[in-house]
Parts: C-alpha cells; sequence; structure tokens
C-alpha cells in the first residue's frame, strides 16, 4: 500500500516547523515508517542547491529553476521511493510554497509554475497540507526574536510576505479538502491539537 505524502506550509516564522516533530511522533507511534525532510533540501544534492537558494542573489527565474531542480531530485531519490514502500513522507515545503512564493510572491506567471510542475511530477500532489496561516507582522515579530542572521527570504519586507499570504490562501480556496488552514496565531497548545487532530483523521482513513 502506498504511503501519503503530508505537506507543511506557510509564511516564515508561521510555526509550522515546530509542529513537525509532534506530527512524525505521533505517526510512528501509529507503528507507521515515516521519512521526514524538507525542500529545497531532503537530499545531498538538494541540499546544496538549498544552501545557494537562500544565501546568494539571483534572478526569480534562476530561484525558480533551482527550485524545481532540486525537487525532481528530492522526489527521485528520497519521496516516491519511500511512498511506494509504504512510508509516511512529512515534508516541510514542496510545490504549493512555490506558488505562493515564487509566483504571488516575485510576481513569476502561475501559469510557468504549473509547467515545471507538470514536468517535475506529473499528476502528483500531497495527500494532506497543513497551512500555518498568521499575519505578516506577527511571522516578522517572531523572525525578529529568533536567530540573529536571517537567510534572503526571512530578510524580506512585510509586501512580500503580504503577497505571499495572498498566495496560500488562494491555493487553499481553490483545494479546501487538501489544503486545511491552522490559525497560526492561536496558542501553541491550540494549534498542536488541530495539526493532530487532522493526522489522526489521515490515520484513520
Amino acid at each position: 500500500m502506498r504511503g501519503k505524502f503530508i505537506t507543511f506550509e506557510g509564511i516564515d516564522g508561521a510555526g509550522k516547523s515546530s509542529h513537525v516533530e509532534a506530527t512524525v511522533a505521533r505517526v510512528r507511534a501509529a507503528s507507521r515508517e515515516v521519512v521526514q525532510t524538507r525542500e529545497p533540501g531532503g537530499t545531498a544534492l538538494s541540499e546544496k542547491i538549498r544552501a545557494l537558494f537562500l544565501r546568494d542573489t539571483m534572478t526569480p527565474t534562476t530561484e525558480l529553476l533551482l527550485v524545481f531542480a532540486a525537487r525532481r531530485e528530492h522526489l527521485e531519490t528520497v519521496i516516491w521511493p519511500a511512498l511506494a514502500r509504504g512510508a509516511w513522507v512529512i515534508c516541510d515545503r514542496f510545490t504549493d510554497a512555490t506558488v505562493a512564493y515564487q509566483a504571488a510572491g516575485r510576481g513569476l506567471s502561475r501559469q510557468t509554475v504549473d509547467a515545471l510542475a507538470a514536468l517535475v511530477h506529473p499528476n502528483f500532489a500531497p495527500d494532506l497540507t497543513l497551512w500555518f496561516d498568521v499575519s505578516p507582522a506577527t511571522a516578522a515579530a517572531r523572525l525578529a526574536s529568533g536567530r540573529a542572521e536571517k537567510d534572503r527570504f526571512e530578510a524580506e519586507q512585510i509586501a512580500f510576505f503580504s503577497r505571499v499570504r495572498s498566495g496560500y490562501a488562494a491555493l487553499a480556496a481553490a483545494e479546501p479538502t487538501r489544503i486545511q488552514r491552522l490559525d497560526g496565531e492561536a496558542a501553541f497548545e491550540t494549534v498542536a491539537r488541530d495539526v493532530d487532530a487532522l493526522i489522526s483523521a489521515a490515520l484513520a482513513r
């Protein structure tokens, strides 16, 4: 039986990453094999691309091409083999992030992003996506109180993150079954409870 592909999404500072570990533990407790990974990244080559992607100045189109190159390597090397053997894959970001960041955020054509997605992973999408929705102002405050050195996305202005958030909202409106919105402004315990409920429902299916 094919495993499930669960992705976590949200603007930088939304707090999604702090819930990944708990989700991995929850699925493991249900006696499922779990692969925890991230994008860009997840393989030796894709992690090298990630370092360039987060650090080096580049054009939006280069950014787009790099992330899809890393994604294809990630899919062929990690994600698809894991799903084929029945493992659950918990991934921090996937193509929804590309639509939100590179199309909505950077202003690239959505049609171009969709065409690359069709080339890199035709007829493949997450089984469930958890979208941690938070205001750009709240996210910025969290980032300011966090790590001292920010990558080039974390250093973006609030206007950029407003566009990215709108991109996520449009995706969620278009796919309300797959993409489940979580209130990232709520208390950590409340969000954790909502995440657990969604994962428990997925385990029961």
